[in-house]
């Protein structure tokens, strides 16, 4: 398997989790879904949405699939790294695990949509 599918692999197996766990998955981005229609937006927004973005690039030869994996997962990342001069959230390991994983898997993507 290839790195960009790896990355698109990545990506749609957080957005199956959350599917499929969505007050898992909030639990552990420290969300709260305090009602059903909370639980359905995660559900949605963190698992649908990145589950059928990741199928795409897991299953397409598209380089504009990778592409969009891999900016998705830089997004976060610059996101993520923003808030902490905004937000100023606690940060612990998993905190540092995610932003690694999100930078990782981006220029992975990225880098897989540069070779098609």
């Amino acid at each position: 398997m290839n790195l960009g599918r790896v990355s698109s692999a990545a990506l749609m197996l957080s957005g199956v989790a959350g599917v499929l766990n969505p007050n898992g998955v909030a639990a552990a981005l420290h969300l709260s879904a305090l009602s059903e229609r909370g639980v359905t937006e995660t559900r949605a927004g963190l698992g649908g949405t990145y589950a059928a973005l990741g199928a795409w690039g897991l299953l397409s030869r598209d380089p504009a699939a990778h592409l969009a994996v891999g900016v998705t997962w830089l997004g976060a990342a610059a996101t993520r790294l923003g808030s902490l001069v905004v937000d100023r959230p606690g940060t612990d390991r998993t905190f540092w695990a995610y932003l690694a994983a999100e930078i990782g898997f981006g220029a992975t993507a990225l880098a897989a949509a540069r070779s098609l």
